[in-house]
């Protein structure tokens, strides 16, 4: 893992646009995803491993949330990881953790929250290419297949057909990244996908500490979050955009209008 900190908005564009050339297809189309935190303390556990809170209930938690769920949205369900996907979307504490294949949309995650912006905050920056070294050989395969870089849930489904199956499938951690359905515009505007590891206590900080290639941390300190942030809401990169509706139209009132903090 490499660790960088920037200084300038455009050596922040250089850090996460770096490696974007695709020499195969003559075009820039990067192999990275991206998670933006407003605290460069902040790990990469899920709301399901937290401090161990949940580990042990990730089936319970799972079963009642389908059980429970509004009838319209089992019938767009065809896989338990489409549940997942739906129980991640809606706050149900899971394994899986927010990614993003845009660079400016984890920013906006790195700024979005005013009461952390005199902490320097952090984006990783991970290549799917890499991580999918070390993947099983059946996902592998499944990858290969359908000429696919990253997961949807009906390939996950086609190898492990369940949390138990798929925890089986290898003894040594690994991490995979795979798109939820568009089950509303909020996951299309993020262009949202989700990491997912073998194992409902393991934590990402680790696996990604251990890889030699494909894996950025840039650290972004509090002095550059302010222009960033200003850079972004110009852009339209906002919570009116990322969270369609009357909520995420409050919310970026609500911050666009707030008095900078001294």
């Amino acid at each position: 893992m490499r660790e960088q900190r920037v200084n300038s908005w455009l050596e922040l564009q250089d850090a996460l646009f770096a490696d974007s050339w695709n020499e195969a297809l003559g075009r820039h189309r990067s192999s990275f995803v991206y998670r933006g935190m407003p605290h460069v303390e902040h790990d990469l556990s899920t709301a399901l491993n937290r401090k161990g809170m949940f580990v042990k209930q990730e089936r319970d938690l799972l079963r009642a949330f389908r059980k429970y769920a509004h009838g319209a949205a089992q019938q767009q369900m065809r896989s338990i990881w489409d549940w997942l996907a739906l129980a991640q979307h809606h706050g149900l504490p899971t394994r899986l953790l927010d990614w993003t294949f845009s660079p400016h949309v984890a920013l906006h995650f790195l700024t979005e929250d005013t009461d952390l912006a005199g902490e320097d905050g952090v984006v990783w920056c991970v290549d799917y290419h890499e991580t999918n070294r070390v993947l099983p050989r059946p996902l592998k395969a499944q990858l290969q297949q359908e000429g696919a870089d990253v997961f949807t849930g009906e390939m996950l489904d086609a190898v492990a057909g369940d949390l138990a199956s798929f925890d089986r499938l290898v003894k040594h951690p690994f991490v995979l990244f795979f798109e939820p359905p568009s089950l509303d515009a909020r996951i299309v505007n993020q262009f949202a996908l989700f990491s997912l590891m073998n194992g409902p206590a393991l934590c990402l900080d680790d696996f990604l500490e251990d890889q030699k290639k494909g894996v950025r941390k840039l650290i972004v300190p509090a002095a550059l979050k302010w222009e960033v942030r200003d850079k972004l809401d110009q852009a339209n990169v906002t919570e009116r955009v990322l969270f369609p509706g009357l909520d995420g139209l409050s919310r970026w009132l609500r911050r666009y209008y707030s008095p900078r903090p001294r």
